[in-house]
């Protein structure tokens, strides 16, 4: 590697709101995040199930989108 064209490569630490800290290896300063594998729903097994249809029905309504576009043939 060149010399003085990297940036500085420092152990930071990684806090999360639930009070989890890891310890690791970045570019970046010592930062805060809002969830981590400790407290998010998909890894803890408290994931709650969601009616996809109306988010997919919501998501369309919002952005305009009624039908679905017929497919095109190019015969």
């Amino acid at each position: 590697m060149k010399e003085g064209i990297h940036p500085p490569y420092n152990e930071v630490t990684i806090e999360c709101a639930c009070g989890a800290v890891f310890h690791t290896r970045s570019t970046r300063e010592s930062y805060k995040i809002e969830i981590c594998a400790n407290c998010h729903p998909f890894y803890t097994g408290k994931e709650k199930l969601v009616d996809s249809a109306g988010r997919i029905e919501r998501f369309n309504r919002k952005y305009g989108r009624t039908t679905k576009k017929p497919a095109t043939s190019n015969e």
